[in-house]
């Protein structure tokens, strides 16, 4: 095996899945809809598929998913993208990840990243011979210090990851958090990698601020989003990466040498719903706060400390008042002997002792989900 691989397991959303399913537990750890796509987006997946779109994709997308992502550019954030230059489509956010990361970095250089991070992160700087420098977001608030992100800085840095609305916490960045962060990028000469798949899940009243569009920000700034999270087609893998063309060259050469194309049918249905009213977006925003605030009501019922977030579809919650055991301890004890699922916070971190007693709970399921898991929560008290 790869040096490299060696310090990494499986990972903590499979074992957690995997013990939740033995259990029969309600699953609040892994981060995918329990409901499904919208009607008339599968019915153009299924009519993409019936017309003949099943041979290889462009690589870096078909042009109708590409003239979709410019507009949407332009819809939501005032942004110009040109489709053939500034777009490429990928295999999910994740693989748009890999692929700007490798794009970006050599041996050595240093990687800023916000903890707790999103678990591929750090596994892809490692992979890309870089070197992680974390900045801790600080509970209860989850913000970062500023003393503490300037200090991170050095003469190797070369990228900073920023993924607002923030998983797991919830945090969304503000315009003078990210304007502090384009002066200290702009100091050192260092990119930015923006993910951005909670952008249409925003809670009043935050607003998401889309850092390439800040003065700048543009010209240094990779940004990355799908349609899974948004239309609730996490199995879809569609994804993409926006930028200068420079950069979304750099991107294109790490893609085509890595699944060189997504699933063909999915561009058109994707491109299809980029284009969906307004109502939608307002519907699913409405429908998320809605989740929220019945996921919030039932914690608020247990000892649990918690933070109510800005964005994004997950809760983190403090087991401190309750136990001194670790999240990992449990999280497995509130599956075997509760029946509901959560993800340890401590996984999300390079040093796991500063969010030991840190869990996650994700709320993008049914209400009869999120009541069956609250039902279950009222004998939280006794673990």
């Amino acid at each position: 095996m790869n040096s490299r691989l060696a310090q990494f397991g499986s990972s903590v959303f499979a074992e957690m899945t995997a013990l939740a399913r033995a259990h029969h537990a309600v699953n609040l750890g892994q981060g995918f809809p329990d409901f499904d796509t919208p009607a008339e987006v599968k019915e153009i997946a299924m009519r993409a598929i019936a017309d003949g779109h099943n041979q290889y994709a462009v690589s870096h997308g078909e042009p109708v998913l590409r003239a979709a992502l410019a507009e949407h550019a332009e819809r939501f954030y005032n942004q110009p993208l040109n489709p053939d230059e500034n777009i490429c489509v990928t295999s999910g956010a994740s693989e748009a990840l890999w692929c700007a990361i490798q794009a970006c970095i050599n041996p050595g250089d240093e990687v800023i990243v916000f903890e707790p991070s999103f678990d591929v992160y750090i596994p892809n700087i490692v992979m890309a011979g870089g070197v992680v420098v974390p900045v801790t977001l600080h509970a209860p608030s989850f913000r970062f210090n500023r003393e503490e992100l300037r200090a991170a800085f050095s003469k190797r840095t070369r990228l900073l990851i920023l993924n607002t609305p923030h998983n797991p916490t919830g945090t969304v960045f503000t315009r003078d958090e990210i304007e502090f962060i384009r002066d200290l990028c702009a100091e050192y000469g260092a990119l930015v990698i923006s993910d951005e798949v909670y952008e249409h899940i925003v809670f009043a009243p935050n607003a998401h601020i889309r850092p390439a569009t800040i003065e700048g920000m543009g010209e240094r700034t990779i940004t990355i989003s799908s349609g899974g999270k948004t239309f609730s087609c996490t199995g879809w893998k569609c994804g993409w990466a926006l930028g200068t063309k420079p950069l979304i060259d750099a991107v294109r050469r790490v893609h085509q040498f890595t699944v060189f194309a997504g699933a063909t049918p999915f561009h058109y249905a994707i491109a299809h719903a980029l284009r969906l009213t307004d109502s939608f977006y307002m519907q699913l925003l409405s429908d998320y706060t809605r989740r929220k605030d019945m996921l919030l009501a039932a914690l608020r019922q247990t000892p649990l400390h918690i933070h109510e977030p800005e964005g994004a579809y997950f809760i983190t919650a403090d087991i401190s008042p309750l136990t001194t055991d670790d999240g990992i301890t449990f999280s497995k004890r509130m599956i075997t002997e509760i029946g509901v699922a959560t993800i340890p916070s401590q996984k999300f971190y390079v040093n796991e002792e500063h969010g030991r007693s840190l869990i996650r709970f994700c709320f993008c399921k049914k209400d009869e989900t999120l009541n069956k898991a609250a039902e279950r929560m009222l004998s939280l008290s006794s673990l």
